[in-house]
């Protein structure tokens, strides 16, 4: 058959493919892909960042966008070194599988011929008979695998009467057990993330504290964000409902946080039948786990309070959270719309004419340079906004989505939103529009962000990566050793016992082993030969 047919190319690429060297490759190119998922903003963690990526990088970014670099761990490339690397474990490991369980009940192969070519070797003669020391040393090899041959070739635990005797004995069988071990929860790991990654899903929701409306996580409306894995449609989330009573931050004179802690309160399973609440200390790296399910803490910001009284005497409030534009000092800045209250306007285009919009800064701790508003300190010591009031079309009304934390630019630059005061005020000040409508600001809570994530292959993950390093640590420690005796007559009353050593492995220490190995071998019968010696010795001087 030629070397190019089809068949012949086929399996050479398979060899190929499933060669230890080609898995090490793809598991080098799998860590060298995952960089740019690093590096970039990636849209299913954060698709905000990925726009303002796109706007800073207006020729680099659409070019990232189709070598999906903003989607990397779902990007065709990815997935191809994933499923390649899988392909090659599988194809690679199980050959040597079964080439071990093989192994494994094989018989400990026979002595060669000539000891003194082999690395380490030892010869000596005591007293004694072949085959009773043979059945000394074999008791004495406890932890290794040995197999005696008398001097024709018969095979046994222990030997029978010969004059010459030889015993195989190995161990570290375990070193490639924990090799493959290793590799195989390799390849379990692997599938669990995959799994994970098919089955689960994760989102992201602001909650508002002191008092806030808490969430619950029954249908991907409720999140903010929400990402699913390719199996899951949003019909058989796992529902936990959550509100948050308090939260604390410490923080440093300078402004940096140490330390982020929330008092909430959970429902799930049977609570939510029964009504019934749990607290817990929602804190950074310490998140709420419910069955397959984690809640973490992952950051905090200000909600601040507005009230906007109508010229009817009519009241609106609404607390909304802002976004942190200063990680240090917190200084926020977002946006908010009024819809006046029925009847304020009966007629529909008269109310859309009249809807209040606000647009500007929070800042936690009050700083002002002249009119200039920016903060101090990130906790909130003196509450304080500056602010652009807006009347006309807020566009509450149009259907189309609208940014949380800035007005349509568009409305304003049409004319459909005017401008009608700009006024710093602090917690529980309030300024008056022309048409009598009144705006006070009524100081802010704190809300915190947190990620609801559902993964029903955590706890394989956590298990194969256990077994992964337990096999890595026995390949690690345990050495594959080689021993050989030959125990042959030597003469009346004495044989003579050679042992030669072999290490398969690591050959690090083997021959300080090797000498220990043959003293306690041996212990015992070397005086036992001094003293026939002697016995000899003086037989001749007496002759």
């Amino acid at each position: 058959m030629s070397k190019y047919s089809p068949i012949a190319l086929a399996r050479n690429t398979w060899r190929t493919l499933t060669s230890m060297g080609t898995a090490l490759v793809l598991l080098f190119l799998l860590a060298l892909a995952a960089i740019p998922g690093a590096l970039l903003p990636q849209r299913s963690l954060n698709e905000a960042k990925v726009a303002q990526y796109m706007a800073e990088h207006p020729t680099l970014g659409p070019w990232l966008e189709r070598l999906q670099a903003f989607d990397v761990f779902s990007s065709f490339w990815f997935t191809a070194i994933y499923a390649l690397l899988f392909i090659s474990l599988v194809g690679c490991l199980t050959p040597r599988m079964i080439e071990h369980v093989r192994s494994m009940r094989a018989v400990p192969v026979a002595a060669p011929r000539n000891f003194s070519r082999l690395p380490k070797h030892h010869s000596t003669e005591v007293a004694g008979e072949p085959q009773a020391l043979a059945t000394a040393i074999t008791g004495r090899l406890r932890g290794w695998r040995t197999a005696a041959r008398e001097s024709g070739g018969t095979t046994g635990a222990a030997p029978a009467a010969a004059s010459s005797v030889e015993i195989s004995a190995e161990k570290g069988y375990l070193r490639e057990f924990g090799n493959i071990v290793f590799h195989f929860s390799l390849l379990g790991l692997l599938v669990a993330v995959a799994a994970g990654k098919l089955f689960g899903y994760e989102g992201n929701v602001i909650v508002v504290a002191d008092g806030g409306p808490g969430f619950c996580s029954a249908s991907p409306a409720a999140f903010d964000s929400f990402r699913a894995g390719n199996t899951v449609d949003g019909t058989s989330l796992h529902p936990i409902c959550l509100r948050v009573n308090d939260f604390q931050a410490d923080y440093l004179p300078s402004g940096q946080a140490t330390s982020f802690a929330a008092d909430v309160e959970y429902q799930a399973g049977a609570d939510l039948s029964s009504n019934t609440w749990r607290p817990y200390r929602l804190e950074v790296n310490h998140p709420l786990r419910i069955g397959g399910d984690r809640i973490y803490l992952q950051g905090h910001g200000y909600a601040p309070t507005f009230t906007v009284t109508f010229p009817d005497g009519q009241i609106r409030t609404q607390t909304l959270q802002w976004r942190p534009d200063d990680q240090i000092t917190m200084l926020s800045s977002g946006a908010m719309r009024f819809d006046p209250p029925a009847g304020t306007y009966p007629d529909a285009d008269k109310r859309r004419e009249n809807q209040i919009a606000i647009q500007g800064l929070f800042a936690p701790t009050e700083q002002l340079h002249g009119t200039l508003l920016s903060s101090s300190f990130p906790a909130p010591n003196d509450p304080a906004v500056a602010i652009d009031i807006y009347k006309g079309d807020s566009g509450l009304d149009t259907g189309r989505p609208q940014s949380l934390f800035t007005l349509d630019p568009r409305l304003i630059e049409q004319g459909r939103l005017t401008k009608k005061a700009r006024v710093n005020l602090g917690v529980g000040e309030s300024t008056r529009l022309d048409d009598g409508t009144t705006v006070r600001f009524d100081g802010a809570v704190p809300f915190i962000n947190v990620q609801v994530s559902h993964d029903p292959a955590q706890i394989w993950v956590l298990v194969f990566a256990l077994t992964m390093m337990a096999g890595l640590l026995v390949s690690l420690v345990v050495r594959r050793r080689r021993i050989w005796i030959r125990i042959a007559t030597a003469g009346p009353g004495s044989v003579s016992v050679e042992l030669g050593g072999l290490a398969r492995t690591d050959n690090s220490g083997w021959g300080d082993e090797f000498e220990r190995l043959t003293e306690r071998l041996l212990a015992g019968f070397g005086e036992a030969r001094r003293e026939e010696r002697e016995m000899k010795r003086t037989s001749a001087d007496r002759a």
